[in-house]
């Protein structure tokens, strides 16, 4: 196979998937690991893709492009998982808990539908859906009224009004891109809005962020990264971007994908991966940082 022909696969696979591992693309391709770095070598240098840790994602698109929930759905399903898994544990029983928009934060209610005690605050259409298909009789679910956005989000006056005057023990946020300078974007203003509110009724903050996140800045910043109290990503962040949020971030998790990239030989036998954390300069809730 020409180098066209198979750059041309890659990007097929990428639109279709929203990234593209290097492992998986020697198996798929039949050619060495070496063929495959050069092909995507060659279309970083087109600006078809973007190179990460163990392969590439699409190309960083307008800060104003804001992808529906079903095609986000389908990105990092693995990462998003791991970090899932994560994040709930991070979850105290008899609590009250914010969870923003997002696919990953509508993984992460999957998990806390077995948590006990539960006061969930929600915009999120998707994450309400979760748990009203999980009910607890000792569970109390509000989700805010507002404007629909692509990603299901609930945002506006209404869903302000409703957020502003709580008092929430933790909020998981999700974000659409986090960078050094910019902190926690969003592309969607309104959003923007209503996940600020959601952050200033918060006395923790938890925000449920895979690799591919790292770089990429929407057009409105919602907090800062030293704003953050536990960080939870996945394996795939390569040490330099590691590096840079532990020194910002109150505490640094990072989800190990079962199966996949150079730490996996750390994750536990079966479906669930395991994490490692890395400190931050502050505690958090008591905890050693």
């Amino acid at each position: 196979m020409l180098a066209a022909q198979r750059q041309e696969l890659i990007l097929d696979r990428l639109r279709r998937t929203g990234a593209v591992r290097v492992a998986e693309l020697v198996e798929s391709l039949a050619v060495s690991d070496m063929t495959v770095r050069r092909d995507l070598d060659a279309l970083a240098a087109r600006g078809a893709l973007r190179k990460v840790h163990g392969g590439a994602v699409a190309p960083e698109g307008p800060r104003t492009e804001e992808p529906g929930f079903e095609a986000k759905s389908t990105r990092q399903a693995a990462e998003k998982r791991a970090v899932a898994r994560a994040v709930a544990g991070l979850v105290e029983p008899h609590t009250a808990v914010g969870l923003s928009a997002g696919t990953t934060t509508a993984a992460v209610a999957e998990h806390l539908t077995e948590v006990p005690g539960l006061t969930v605050v929600t915009n999120s259409l998707r994450v309400a859906e979760v748990f009203h298909e999980s009910p607890r009789p000792d569970r109390t679910v509000a989700l805010t009224g507002g404007f629909r956005t692509p990603s299901d989000a609930l945002v506006g006056p209404l869903a302000l009004a409703s957020i502003r005057g709580l008092n929430l023990d933790t909020l998981v946020l999700g974000v659409h891109g986090m960078q050094e300078r910019a902190g926690f974007t969003t592309p969607n203003l309104m959003e923007s809005e209503t996940d600020r509110a959601l952050v200033e009724a918060a006395g923790r903050l938890v925000v449920a962020a895979d690799h591919t996140k790292w770089g990429t800045v929407g057009i409105s910043t919602i907090a800062p990264l030293e704003r953050c109290d536990v960080l939870v990503t996945d394996d795939g962040m390569d040490a330099e971007a590691r590096a840079a949020l532990a020194e910002r971030v109150g505490r640094l998790v990072v989800a190990d994908v079962p199966g996949t990239g150079p730490d996996a030989e750390h994750g536990e036998d079966g479906e669930d991966g395991g994490h490692r954390e890395h400190g931050g300069d502050r505690p958090t809730d008591g905890e050693d940082a």
